[in-house]
């Protein structure tokens, strides 16, 4: 039986659940970055969801899971993926795996972001209202390895990476969270990243250029991740980047991770404790893995990724009033 359209639905429709980092101009709602979400339920047999793919050079990746089955990986080169099953009510879950970095994803007109443009219901199917998410509310500030990058292999595009994969994504869903996760490649505290994005200090606050990020309520807990990338690191530097985040949230946790490497740790420490802030923690990840738990000595693997989490879920339990799901 062929597609009837039916109901359109407008991503900014309330039964239509965003989680992550996303913009939102006239009709679609735009992330740059792995790990957002979108999840809406439906009564019925066919679904239609929408993406404006126009000019994109190259196209974003995503994992689609209907009812809690497997991902099914869907490389978003088309406008329309179609969804269907049996006549009854089904769960859709679709989360970002990856933005190409190399990619312009920064300034608008992208070469590489997911635009999502709503749903069209066959005539027999009617959207539900899911509700929001509970529990808590985390935001990841970091570089290609909170973005997935070389998760997967040693494939340096999209093919390699999954944000789904990471140390932030395993943590928030442990915390049973709300996640905003923002990870750049090759991005630092000072230095630019891939794909035309600013440095960190100047990135936090936007979702990509144009777009301040509007949170309805502040998040519980902030963790940075910055660092690694930058040649060098003064205090003032890294104590600047988080004046600039605790400006945006005055009685939000943050809390800061060292490089896993250990790259500028001890200034990293410096700058946190200068800044005489006692809601504002540093973690020192240190050796939490080792050039063994990455795929290229840098990124780490997916077991790589899950040994973080293991390191990091704990810590934030300990230092922050955040507790597993």
């Amino acid at each position: 039986m062929p597609f009837e359209p039916g109901e359109v639905v407008a991503p900014s429709d309330p039964r239509i659940v965003l989680e992550g980092q996303w913009g939102h101009q006239p009709g679609v709602a735009v992330t740059v970055n792995s790990g957002s979400r979108i999840s809406f339920s439906y009564a019925g047999e066919r679904v239609q969801l929408l993406f404006d793919t126009d000019g994109l050079t190259v196209a974003p990746h995503v994992w689609i899971t209907v009812d809690g089955g497997e991902p099914d990986l869907h490389v978003l080169d088309e406008p329309v993926i179609e969804l269907s099953g049996s006549d009854s009510r089904h769960q859709v879950s679709v989360v970002v795996k990856d933005v190409n970095e190399h990619a312009n994803r920064w300034n608008p007109p992208f070469g590489c972001a997911v635009v999502f443009a709503g749903l069209v219901l066959d005539t027999r199917s009617v959207l539900r209202l899911s509700g929001r998410p509970g529990g808590p509310r985390l935001e990841f500030y970091g570089d290609s390895i909170t973005q997935g990058v070389r998760a997967l292999s040693e494939h340096s595009e999209s093919e390699g990476a999954d944000g789904t994969a990471t140390y932030a994504y395993l943590t928030a869903r442990a915390f049973g969270g709300t996640s905003y996760q923002v990870g750049f490649g090759s991005q630092g505290v000072s230095r630019p990243g891939n794909g035309e994005v600013p440095p960190g200090v100047d990135s936090f606050g936007w979702n990509f250029a144009g777009s301040p990020a509007e949170r309805v309520e502040p998040s519980d807990v902030v963790v940075l991740n910055l660092g690694v990338n930058d040649p060098t690191l003064e205090i003032e530097e890294y104590a600047a980047y988080v004046r600039r985040v605790r400006a945006a949230y005055p009685a939000t946790t943050i809390v800061s991770l060292t490089p896993f490497s250990g790259k500028h740790a001890d200034t990293i420490q410096a700058a946190v404790k200068s800044l005489d802030d006692p809601n504002l923690i540093c973690i020192d990840s240190t050796g939490w893995i080792t050039e063994d738990d990455c795929i290229d000595q840098v990124h780490p693997s997916v077991a790589g990724h899950v040994k973080i989490a293991a390191q990091l879920i704990p810590a934030l339990e300990q230092h922050t009033s955040l507790r597993r799901h």
